[in-house]
């Protein structure tokens, strides 16, 4: 299967003893770009897809279909493998089993669930909050159950932290464990003190959606079993900064060859791999 080298890539990186910054990562051409760097992961987050699919905020819009088809989009241009935020899921424990199922065929190395109670019910206010912990424990299981690949990684993700405490944080993971996720991400985590307790109420690696502050240490962080750290998701924020540049220049009338922060021509064709397909044109085309 086409996947399974870049499944068991990611899944060298959890056994090892650091970890990696997953390269944010939004169609084809940027996940080329991401591999050609050296980044050993893409990381394809929702916020991201529902900017890159339907230019929407993070509201929970997106469907399924829709950020599976552009995951496949990623994964079929290169050979990075990718990290994805599934969000909740999708709905309850049987649209997370669906939603498994899709991401595992659109080629997806690791994907995370989460606990948080989405899209934002009715009078919410925007405020966020946690789905029961036996129904997020019942999402996860739900997750392994529909994996058919055991090489994907499926990791249980929760903003107790940050949402209801670090104690309630702890009960979550540890049921999350218990259900049998590969991993955990924690999200809200800003001092050592918590990052402590947190790492020692389980004993599968973890991944933080920041290291800000005294959580910036390669060591520590090795020490307490932290394998992915996430930067943030500014590439894409720069590419549609780039285009507003370029457009509005072009409009205001700067002539093109006049314009500031394009690339060469060898550079889109690196990332277009146009060489590989002229290749295939000389040896399927040429007696035509």
């Amino acid at each position: 299967m086409r996947w399974q080298k870049r499944r068991a890539a990611f899944r060298a990186i959890l056994a090892g003893a650091t970890y990696v910054h997953p390269g944010s990562v939004f169609d084809p051409m940027s996940a080329r770009i991401a591999e050609d760097i050296g980044f050993e992961v893409g990381m394809f987050a929702g916020s991201v897809a529902s900017m890159a699919v339907l230019g929407a905020p993070d509201l929970i819009v997106l469907t399924l279909s829709e950020f599976a088809d552009q995951a496949y989009r990623i994964n079929r241009a290169g050979e990075l493998p990718l990290l994805v935020d599934a969000d909740h899921g999708y709905g309850n424990a049987l649209n997370v089993a669906r939603t498994v199922e899709e991401l595992e065929n659109a080629g997806v190395a690791a994907l995370t669930i989460e606990d948080t109670d989405l899209p934002a019910p009715f009078r919410s206010g925007g405020k966020a909050s946690l789905i029961s912990v036996e129904e997020g424990a019942g999402k996860m299981r739900a997750a392994i159950a529909a994996r058919r690949d055991a090489k994907m990684i499926i990791a249980g993700r929760t903003s107790a932290v940050t949402i209801a405490g670090v104690i309630e944080a702890i009960t979550r993971i540890k049921a999350y464990e218990q259900a049998g996720v590969d991993a955990v991400f924690l999200t809200g985590v800003s001092s050592r003190a918590e990052l402590d307790e947190l790492s020692a109420a389980v004993s599968i690696p973890l991944f933080l959606a920041n290291a800000k502050g005294e959580l910036a240490d390669r060591d520590y962080l090795s020490a307490k079993r932290v394998r992915v750290v996430l930067q943030g998701h500014m590439p894409i924020m720069a590419a549609m900064q780039a285009t507003f540049d370029t457009l509005k220049a072009l409009r205001d009338g700067t002539a093109p060859g006049d314009l500031t922060g394009v690339p060469d021509a060898d550079f889109m064709k690196r990332i277009t791999r146009a060489a590989d397909y002229k290749a295939m044109s000389d040896d399927y085309l040429a007696d035509i």
